[in-house]
C-alpha cells in the first residue's frame, strides 16, 4: 500500500468511527494524543510502519553501528523510498573507498538480491594518486551529465569544499556510466540499475550466504584457469574497445561464481586516448592479471599480450609504466620497475 492509499484507508476508518460515535456514544474509542506514541498498541505500530514507504521509515535487518547506520540511511534512503531496495541484509565487502551491502531488491528490480556500493564519506576517502587517473577525463554531475559550468570546474580545480563534493560525486557518476557502457557491450560486469548521490545499485553476484569470492581467494585447476584467463583477456579487450581501461585490475577485483568471472570496481577507469599515462596503466592491469594466472599454471608473456591487445585497437605503443603508479613497498612493483630499466 502506497502513501496515498494508506491515507485514504485511514480517512475512511475515521469517517466510519465518527458515524458510530454519533449513533451510540458507548462505541466511541479513546483517541490518544498524536504526541504520545507509547500508548499506541504494538500491533498497530507494526502495521503503520509496514505502510510507511518513505525514507524516514527505512528500518533494515543489518545491525550497523551508529555511524554506519546514519551513513546507510543517508545514502540508501532514496533507493528505499523509490522501491529499488526493500532491506539491507548484510555487509559483504568493506574497503577504503566504499563498502558493498547485500540488499533485498524492491519492486523496481526483477531480482531477489541486489548489491549497493556505498561510498565512504568524503572526509574518509583516501584515493591514492587520483590526479593520475582523472587526467584527461570528463567530470560528471549527480545525474551523470558532463559538467560544463566554469564555476563548478574552477571549484574542482581549486579543491574548495564545494569542489571536493563535486569531485566525490564525479567519481561515483563516472563509475556508474562506465558500467552502463561496458554492460551494454557484453563485458562481464555487474548490471548497474541506478545511482544515488553516494551509492550505486547493481546486480548481486553470489547468494544469500554472501558475495562471490574474488579470484585472489581461490585456486583453480589448470584447465579452468586457462578458460578463465582467456575470458579475462577478452574482457580487457572489450573494455579497450569501449575506450575504457580498468585502471586497477587484478585478482582482487575479479569475482568467481559458478565457473564464471565478473569484473568489479570501476571508479578509476581511464581513457586510452585522453590520459597520458593510459598505456602504463593498461600494461599494469595486464601484468597483474597474468601474474595471478601464472600461479594457477597458465604461463604467458604479459608485455606481449598487452602490446598485442593495445595495438589491435589502433593505439600506438609509447612510454613505460609511470613510476608514480608503483608502490615501493610492493615487491611486484619493484620488479616491474627493475624490468623496465634494464
Amino acid at each position: 500500500m502506497d502513501t496515498n492509499s494508506a491515507y485514504e484507508y485511514f480517512k475512511e476508518l475515521d469517517e466510519t468511527e465518527q458515524i458510530d460515535s454519533v449513533i451510540d456514544k458507548s462505541q466511541r474509542k479513546r483517541k490518544f494524543p498524536p504526541k504520545n506514541p507509547k500508548k499506541v498498541a504494538q500491533p498497530d505500530l507494526k502495521f503503520l510502519h509496514s505502510q510507511d514507504d518513505s525514507a524516514s521509515g527505512f528500518k533494515f535487518t543489518y545491525k550497523a553501528a551508529r555511524f554506519e547506520e546514519w551513513w546507510l540511511l543517508d545514502s540508501l534512503g532514496d533507493l528505499y523510498e523509490h522501491k529499488w531496495i526493500s532491506d539491507v541484509l548484510k555487509r559483504v565487502k568493506g574497503g577504503k573507498e566504499a563498502s558493498v551491502y547485500m540488499c533485498a531488491a524492491g519492486t523496481e528490480v526483477a531480482a531477489d538480491l541486489v548489491a549497493s556500493k556505498v561510498y565512504r564519506p568524503r572526509s574518509l576517502r583516501t584515493l591514492k594518486n587520483d590526479h593520475v587517473y582523472r587526467a584527461g577525463r570528463a567530470d560528471f554531475d549527480s545525474e551523470g551529465r558532463k559538467i560544463t559550468d566554469k564555476g563548478m570546474a574552477h571549484a574542482m580545480y581549486k579543491k574548495t569544499e564545494y569542489g571536493k563534493s563535486l569531485l566525490h560525486q564525479s567519481w561515483i557518476a563516472y563509475e556508474f556510466t562506465s558500467m552502463e557502457k561496458l554492460c551494454s557491450a557484453g563485458a562481464d560486469v555487474p548490471q548497474p540499475f541506478t545511482m544515488a548521490p553516494n551509492a550505486i545499485l547493481m546486480s548481486f553476484v553470489g547468494d544469500l550466504d554472501g558475495c562471490a569470492p574474488a579470484l585472489s581467494e581461490i585456486s583453480l585447476d589448470r584447465q579452468e584457469a586457462i578458460k578463465l584467463f582467456d575470458r579475462t583477456l577478452a574482457n580487457i579487450d572489450t573494455l579497450l574497445s569501449c575506450g575504457v581501461i580498468h585502471g586497477d585490475l587484478s585478482a582482487y577485483n575479479i569475482l568467481y561464481w559458478e565457473g564464471a568471472i565478473t569484473l568489479i570496481d570501476f571508479p578509476q577507469v581511464v581513457s586510452p586516448l585522453e590520459n597520458k599515462n593510459a598505456l602504463s596503466i593498461f600494461q599494469r592491469d595486464v601484468i597483474r592479471v597474468c601474474d595471478y594466472f601464472s600461479r594457477q599454471g597458465v604461463q604467458s608473456n604479459a608485455r606481449k599480450i598487452a602490446s598485442d591487445i593495445w595495438t589491435s585497437r589502433g593505439y600506438p605503443l609509447k612510454d613505460a609504466v609511470d613510476v608514480r603508479l608503483l608502490d615501493e613497498n610492493d615487491p611486484k612493483d619493484r620488479e616491474l620497475w627493475k624490468a623496465q630499466h634494464k
